[in-house]
């Protein structure tokens, strides 16, 4: 991932987003029962629990889109809890729409030296940027005024500077007395906050100088004789700190931004962040901030010169700025993507520095220095958005936003710009059109719904998008919405919208007669990012293009063609491909809640050959495979309403080498029905073929649960136990259980089942809080049936985990053997066995036989059976014997013929599957047979 660039005067520093550790958030489905969320809490050692938004203001009819806040919690965690452990057992509830961790992200500029192409080292270069942005001839139009406010999230600000300090918006209901005299819930909230350590000094005290560089471009006072003079001029601005300078404190860029918006904050600069990390708490916090209390929020694009998503800058409802120089050309290390609204002045830019204070014989506290990134260019376009503000009262945030956007200079012209088209939004800012240009029209989708509504799409498969369409400014006649793909891989069915007149703030939408979309059958890279354009025309000449993307192709698919919902990887993993839980839609049973927060197939011959992408330590895994075939999926297959297949395989041990790793090639196959009876299971059947020169004997095989179960008020106490007849692996919730689930082994040699309390003390056989290890993975493999391993989680109810597999007895090289197992799911234990029954019989009909029409009078019956087993057999063919096959391909039984007639007792037998196979001189015929 490419990494955000951040350096003060001297240093150079890289960072990413990263979550906090011992820190989550997340949010409460509407009127959902709480008391499960409590109790999950409890089960994972949460403490500290609070309301994040107690004070956010309710969501309004009138504000379309608008979010609430109120329902968003935070709480401490363990710091070694995994985070996708806390988010399944949190989802599992039933009761929360998210999870998520607390995303720390960092302020951007480039480094203050002369090969970064930012700085100067100069102030006699002066402001050049307010005369390319046109703002000395904008304040010929207005000045802005100090009732109009900018909430400038950033780190502490010399609040002493010349430059600054007369432009703070100071909360006079609030003076410094000790007590919350405006009762906000924060005490002598006189001078802005300091949202990152809860305290009322959101001054310079940091070392972090970039609030006081971002603030001077945005509002340093003008006319006072000294320095310079903000884009904003007259504008106040909030000062609040979102960097940590306490052993307790933490970012909270988030939570500025709804502080800046209830605190009456108009216009939010936003001049950090992040690339990737995307958040639907901060999704959520900035909807709240822009659509409910109808503020204009401003935010940097990036420095990473890539074309990708950079947050907070990404999201919805935000006006992202890039960066040119002082000729309109990119700056070099600017972001671009379709995410750009527009850019602005990004190098040798001469702001307040804010490093010196004043004392004796040292510099006044006027100081001031050049710097460069789009950290300076979002300031400038923030202090835009104040003087519009001001200059059109009645405007919407979103209309100031369509102000500026439709007000920009031409910069594409350039040959620099010619590679970036449409990617630096509509271009270069101009202040004094942003305040003059009133006969202005923008018609702008404000959301796109994707139905189904999943993360990705597979080859062939079909979508309807809807749009809702808002016209921000003047009222428009003939309008059309026209979708069409940039992208060969995803093709456009229906891509018309005739929407007509749409009046100022008007909005419509084809809700009735969505867009129809397909993706490719085939050809389709994996995970393609599909580009869709919207070209708005009306009458007039009017035209506008948006953009949305969708993922394809991923590198997993989704059985759920029944009840049970299954995510099956390249890599042999279900649920997920990472430890994250981001990759991939999980396991889910009737649309409810996540069941299995971590799965997969592993393989192993001794405690050192082992081989998976099962977590290992930490927040690793291991990743032993590598994908040979990617998964595809076929709806309907030849033998189920829905199939999957792919190909992995683990490394090749060499003689000699320390690779320790088995040497086998997968082929997976995955099987799911809709039809009655079937609708409780999804099949997986794994073809191992031994790639080395050795023989491997033995082969285990086996597939790793971690469930994490509800029960009907969404606690956590779960149980594994072991169903010998039906060779079944299952966990339930101990109290009031919701739903069962677990893996059925099919098909294989012996038996093995091993369950786990994941929160065994230190000195346990398997204990996975320490890491699960090689050893521990091949103990879990080789141990059999033995009951020590057979439940776990009584007699409380634990967090708990299980392997199901099978010791196959010897593959030689270049052979091949098959395994199979079920993954079921239902409300009761008796369903679930059903379930399990009908998975064994259902696989049975899948295995080779010959067409009905050559096998006429071919009968075996009853089957399933109990022991007896009577088989009629066609007079031709010549057969002449009877055998019955164990799933290792050995005969546990023959009988010779002498008619067309024969019996046989299978009740020695360990229930299973079996194959019963009539041999004869012109042809063999097979059956599967099920003995319970």
């Amino acid at each position: 991932m490419p990494l955000l660039s951040l350096a003060g005067p001297g240093i150079g520093h890289t960072w990413n987003a990263y979550p906090e550790a011992g820190k989550l958030a997340f949010r409460l489905k509407p009127g959902r029962n709480p008391a499960a969320v409590e109790q999950a809490l409890r089960t994972l050692g949460a403490t500290g629990l609070f309301q994040k938004f107690p004070r956010a203001q309710a969501p309004s009819p009138e504000r379309p889109g608008s979010v609430d806040l109120r329902g968003i919690y935070q709480c401490d965690v363990p710091p070694a809890l995994e985070l996708d452990r806390a988010r399944a057992v949190l989802l599992r509830t039933g009761a929360v729409e998210y999870v998520e961790p607390l995303y720390v992200r960092q302020p951007m500029y480039q480094p203050n030296d002369p090969l970064a192409d930012s700085t100067i080292t100069s102030l006699t270069a002066g402001q050049y940027y307010l005369k390319q942005i046109k703002a000395y001839r904008a304040w010929d139009v207005t000045r802005g005024d100090t009732t109009v406010v900018i909430g400038i999230t950033d780190g502490g600000v010399r609040l002493t500077h010349l430059d600054i300090a007369p432009q703070i918006k100071h909360n006079y209901a609030d003076p410094i007395d000790g007590i919350d005299n405006d009762d906000d819930g924060y005490v002598d909230n006189f001078t802005g906050w300091d949202l990152a350590n809860n305290d009322n000094d959101a001054g310079y005290d940091i070392g972090i100088v970039h609030g006081s560089l971002v603030s001077g471009v945005a509002i340093a006072r003008p006319g006072n004789g000294i320095g310079l003079a903000g884009v904003g001029h007259n504008t106040k601005f909030m000062p609040l700190n979102i960097y940590p300078n306490t052993p307790t404190g933490t970012f909270a860029g988030i939570e500025a931004i709804v502080y800046a918006a209830d605190h009456g904050c108009k216009v939010i600069v936003m001049a950090w962040g992040a690339v990737g990390g995307y958040s639907r708490l901060e999704q959520d916090a900035i909807t709240y901030a822009a659509v409910n209390l109808d503020a204009v929020l401003v935010a940097a694009a990036g420095n990473t010169n890539a074309d990708l998503r950079f947050y907070p800058a990404s999201y919805d409802h935000v006006l992202s700025v890039s960066g040119v120089n002082s000729t309109d050309a990119k700056v070099g290390a600017a972001t671009f993507n379709y995410r750009v609204d527009l850019v602005a002045p990004g190098t040798s830019i001469l702001t307040t520095f804010g490093y010196h204070a004043a004392n004796g014989g040292g510099p006044a506290d006027n100081d001031y220095t050049a710097v460069g990134g789009t950290s300076f260019a979002a300031p400038m376009v923030a202090g835009a958005a104040a003087l519009v503000r001001h200059r059109f009262p009645t405007y919407t945030a979103a209309q100031v936003r369509a102000q500026l956007r439709q007000t920009t200079d031409d910069i594409y012209a350039l040959p620099a710009n010619a590679a970036f088209r449409d990617k630096l939004g509509t271009g270069r800012l101009n202040v004094l059109k942003a305040l003059t240009q009133t006969n202005l029209r923008e018609a702008r989708v404000m959301s796109s719904t994707f139905a189904p509504n999943r993360l990705a799409y597979a080859p062939g498969d079909t979508l309807r998008l809807t749009v809702d369409v808002q016209n921000l400014l003047q009222p428009l006649t003939g309008v059309t919405v026209e979708v069409s793909s940039l992208s060969p891989h995803l093709l456009v069915r229906r891509g018309s919208f005739a929407i007509g007149s749409l009046a100022t703030l008007a909005r419509a939408t084809n809700r009735t007669l969505p867009f129809r979309l397909a993706v490719a059958t085939a050809g389709v890279p994996i995970n393609t990012v599909a580009t869709l354009r919207y070209r708005i025309t009306a009458a007039g000449g009017y035209q506008a293009d948006q953009f949305t993307e969708v993922l394809l192709n991923p590198d997993y698919v989704v059985l759920d063609a029944g009840d049970l919902a299954v995510t099956i990887t390249s890599r042999g993993n279900l649920a997920y491909d990472n430890l994250q839980g981001s990759i991939g839609a999980g396991v889910s049973y009737q649309d409810g809640a996540p069941l299995l927060s971590e799965g997969g197939l592993m393989l192993a011959t001794t405690p050192t050959r082992v081989s998976d992408r099962i977590r290992s330590s930490g927040a690793n895994s291991r990743q032993s495979f590598f994908r040979v075939q990617q998964a595809t999926h076929q709806q309907p297959g030849p033998r189920a309403d829905q199939e999957a297949r792919s190909v992995f395989q683990d490394t090749i041990p060499v003689a000699g080498s320390r690779i320790r790793s088995v040497g086998v090639r997968v082929r997976q196959r995955g099987y799911s029905w809709a039809t009655p009876g079937r609708r409780n299971f999804v099949v997986l059947e794994y073809n191992l073929k031994n790639m080395t020169a050795d023989t491997l004997k033995p082969l285990y095989a086996g597939i790793f649960t971690d469930w994490d179960l509800p029960n009907s008020d969404g606690g956590g106490r779960n149980v594994a136990n072991w169903d010998s007849v039906r060779r079944l692996g299952y966990s339930y919730n101990l109290s009031q259980p919701a739903v069962y689930a677990g893996v059925q082994l099919l098909r294989g040699g012996d038996p093995s089942i091993y369950s786990i309390n994941n929160g065994a003390p230190a000195g346990s056989p398997v204990r996975l809080a320490d890491g699960f290890s090689p050893a521990e993975k091949f103990l879990t493999l080789s141990s059999g049936t033995a009951r020590a391993q057979r439940t776990a989680g009584l007699p409380n109810g634990a967090d708990v985990s299980q392997v199901v597999g099978t010791r196959l007895a010897r593959l030689a090289p270049g052979d091949s053997i098959t395994v199979a197992f079920a993954v079921l799911a239902a409300p009761t234990l008796t369903q679930l066995q059903a379930a399990a029954d009908a998975a064994t019989l259902t696989y049975a009909t899948l295995l080779p036989s010959r067409k009905a029409e050559a096998a006429a009078g071919f009968n075996v019956f009853p089957n399933p059976t109990s022991g007896q087993l009577r088989v009629d057999l066609p007079a031709r063919f010549g057969l002449y014997e009877v055998q019955v096959l164990n799933t290792l391909g050995q005969v546990v039984l023959r009988r010779t013929l002498n008619g067309s007639q024969v019996s046989m007792d299978l009740t020695g037998l360990a229930p299973g599957l079996y194959t019963l196979k009539a041999l004869g001189s012109q042809a063999t015929l097979t059956r599967a047979v099920v003995l319970r």
